[in-house]
């Protein structure tokens, strides 16, 4: 005969059974449409706590009962109970219920008759959840299911899982290791009865569960294999009944509406149209002015006038400015469906051969082709411009006081419901400059040096009661050209210069290069390629073009009358300050993985009497301290395994970044004044290789245009494993 299992060992599993149950029912506040989920916990309570103490089933069954009735009675009935009334109502409510129910009208059970079918379900889980862990000891599936079940709601729904999932982790293994513990006692017949009322047997159980947790919490984790769903289910609940929000997951591409910016999208390498050009500048279609804190609007509507025989009469900089004449031949592609003219700055004539109207609007840029008052794409033309360099010396110079009285009070409107700090934010990383251009290159270039990252999937969309910009720079740091963009206008706006926000496309990709300076290169621009920027008005010179975007570099050009700086020395700046913010951004995940190491070791030390406790913190310690001196080995080998395998730009990226990290462990970190290309001669000179120059041109073909060759990213891969090496030596 077996002997009878202690009563404080059957609390103690049913309290475990009692909170896992309760991680099914927290969800339910947030992924169904339940605002009284406390009550439904109390009836938990109270059916757990009657099977706990063994209540016969004809007893149990009453109690639990009249527990709903109750519960149902204050929610729902308003009649006194057991009064004529409260009868009347019931039988309604039953009748009416099961007609919904017969017909198969779901949507129709009315609240009361679904908390039944709630509170019934928590009734049977009571009884069922006792059986399992109680008599039978199989809680392995109960547990298995709810892994499942957090993990489900994780991935699919809004509801964030994290917590639950090592709550559930750590009671299942305790409730695992209980039960399974008093299985072997059974079977092997122990009768040392001592031993299981002696608390402790737990003791190697609770260490064991803690190490556990330790080791889960400090080891290292792979980053997601497949992108979250879960953008793209918010979007499609967003987006239901094509209410045309602009919200949630999309398809990049030039669109009408911005009144709703944020959200993720999908590239669309859709081809819109091919441009001859000899020179990379921006496709404008149009401004807009109207910043709401959710997007952009026009605050008035167009005006347009006919332009005659082809010729524009859009100016957006002064005749002062310095300008060289081109021209570019613009084909669109069947696909595409744009009845704008997309143009370069310096716009002056079109011609076509086909016949339509040409409408400017110029106040937005925008020009329409009509024909007889309808819009119609304009196939093929050839525009000439004039392409503008603006001298940074004059742009220093400007008075803000010259700002025409109209242009000040359109273009530097800000909404009243605008946070403070951004406005603080504005003038406290501009503080040092004392002119508007270093302002308006100071904010273009604050993103580049503070943690911003560029990214095009789960990028949020801001709430009700939230302002865009004020999300983007201050919580999620996530996002692509419209978050820069419209954060750039909006600091700017705060400090009382000028802008307005610009969209269009990039110069797209050359398919075809012309051999000699002559001729002209062949660029196909696609969806993807649809990009906003920023202008900002400087009195004598008009708009300037600036870009905030990161991976992205400005196609306006600029000159030094004094000190004859070339363009290249300008981008290559750029380019130094884009390396050096992802240079940073790297080395700020690396500590703040080696913090987070250190507060779970921290939150561990109220535990330090127990002697097993201290031995797993020391053992999870000596295997951080280990991964942490060994990281870049281990990282390396990964990485070369993953780029020889994978081949691409992010896998090429992320080994680059692991290289400039190594490198500034070393002591040979990058100074800000430095230009990648001039970083890698001193990086090949002090290791005596060549390496770093191929992997820095390759890591730069990539970032800037967009560039992969899958051989030569073989080849380097090789390069890059031998100089991780002879920095490690």
């Amino acid at each position: 005969m077996k002997p009878k299992i202690p009563y404080i060992y059957t609390s103690l599993l049913y309290a475990c059974a009692f909170i896992l149950f309760l991680e099914w029912l927290y969800p339910v506040n947030q992924i169904g449409d339940v605002t009284n989920i406390t009550v439904f916990i109390l009836y938990t309570v109270f059916c757990f706590f009657i099977s706990a103490l063994g209540v016969k089933w004809w007893l149990s069954m009453p109690l639990k009962g009249l527990g709903l009735m109750f519960i149902i009675n204050s929610l729902y009935m308003a009649a006194p109970v057991l009064s004529r009334s409260w009868f009347e109502q019931l039988l309604m409510e039953v009748g009416y219920n099961l007609n919904a129910l017969m017909t198969q009208q779901w949507y129709e059970l009315t609240p009361l008759f679904r908390s039944v079918l709630f509170l019934l379900l928590i009734w049977m889980l009571s009884y069922l959840l006792h059986y399992w862990f109680i008599v039978m000891k199989r809680i392995f599936v109960f547990v298995l299911l709810t892994f499942v079940y957090l993990s489900l709601l994780d991935t699919f729904t809004v509801y964030e899982a994290n917590g639950a999932i090592v709550r559930t982790f750590i009671i299942s293994f305790v409730a695992l290791g209980m039960s399974n513990f008093y299985k072997e006692i059974d079977r092997e017949s122990v009768r040392f009865s001592w031993l299981k009322n002696s608390p402790a047997w737990g003791l190697p159980l609770v260490g064991v569960v803690l190490f556990s947790t330790l080791v889960g919490y400090a080891a290292p984790k792979f980053d997601p294999q497949w992108p979250d769903p879960v953008p793209f289910i918010q979007s499609a609940a967003q987006n239901a009944g094509g209410s045309g929000s602009g919200t949630g997951i999309q398809k990049v591409g030039y669109g009408e509406n911005d009144s709703r910016l944020g959200g993720s999208f999908v590239q669309d390498y859709t081809p819109v149209f091919q441009a001859a050009a000899k020179e990379e500048h921006y496709w404008r279609v149009e401004t807009k002015d109207l910043y709401t804190g959710k997007g952009w609007e026009k605050s008035a509507d167009p005006q347009y006038e006919l332009q005659e025989g082809g010729e524009v009469g859009l100016e957006t900089f002064s005749g002062d400015v310095e300008t060289e004449d081109f021209d570019t031949m613009i084909d669109f592609q069947n696909e595409s469906h744009l009845e704008k003219l997309v143009y370069p700055y310096g716009i002056s004539e079109v011609e076509s051969e086909q016949y339509v109207d040409l409408q400017l609007d110029r106040r937005y840029g925008e020009i329409r082709t009509e024909l007889d008052g309808d819009g119609m794409r304009l196939d093929q033309y050839t525009i000439t411009y004039e392409s503008p360099s603006f001298s940074i010396d004059k742009l220093r110079e400007v008075n803000p006081d010259e700002d025409p009285e109209a242009i000040s009070d359109r273009y530097t409107q800000l909404p009243g419901s605008l946070p403070d700090r951004v406005g603080e934010l504005a003038a406290d990383i501009t503080e040092d400059d004392d002119n508007r251009y270093d302002k308006a290159r100071t904010i273009e270039s604050y993103f580049g040096r503070n943690g911003f990252t560029y990214q095009i999937s789960n990028v949020p969309v801001p709430d009700e009661d939230q302002d865009y910009v004020d999300q983007f720079l201050f919580e999620s740091k996530v996002g692509y050209c419209d978050n820069y963009s419209t954060a750039m206008v909006v600091m700017l706006r705060s400090l009382d210069i000028p802008a307005r926000w610009a969209k269009g496309f990039t110069s797209g990709e050359i398919i075809e290069s012309g051999d000699t300076t002559d001729d002209y290169d062949i660029y196909e621009v696609t969806n993807a390629n649809a990009h906003s920027w920023v202008e900002v008005y400087f009195p004598g010179s008009g708009w300037v073009p600036f870009e905030p975007t990161q991976g992205f570099s400005n196609l306006g050009e600029f000159h030094m009358n004094v000190d004859e700086t070339s363009q290249d020395d300008t981008l290559d700046s750029e380019e130094a300050q884009t390396a050096q913010g992802q240079q940073q951004e790297v080395q700020e995940e690396d500590e703040s993985e080696t913090s987070a190491v250190r507060n779970d070791n921290n939150t561990s030390n109220f535990e330090m009497n127990w002697w097993y406790l201290l031995i797993g913190i020391a053992v999870v310690g000596l295997i951080v301290w280990l991964i942490y001196r060994t990281r870049f080995r281990w990282r390396t080998a990964y990485l070369f395994r993953k780029l020889t395998r994978r081949k691409d730009a992010k896998t090429f990226q992320d080994a680059f970044h692991c290289l400039l990290e190594l490198l500034n462990h070393k002591g040979m970190a990058k100074s800000p004044d430095q230009t990648l290309r001039e970083y890698a001669k001193r990086v090949d000179f002090r290791y005596g290789t060549h390496e770093m120059h191929h992997l820095t041109a390759h890591y730069e073909r990539i970032l800037y245009k967009n560039e992969m060759n899958n051989q030569e990213t073989v080849k380097l891969s090789q390069s890059w494993k031998y100089l991780m090496k002879q920095i490690m030596a």
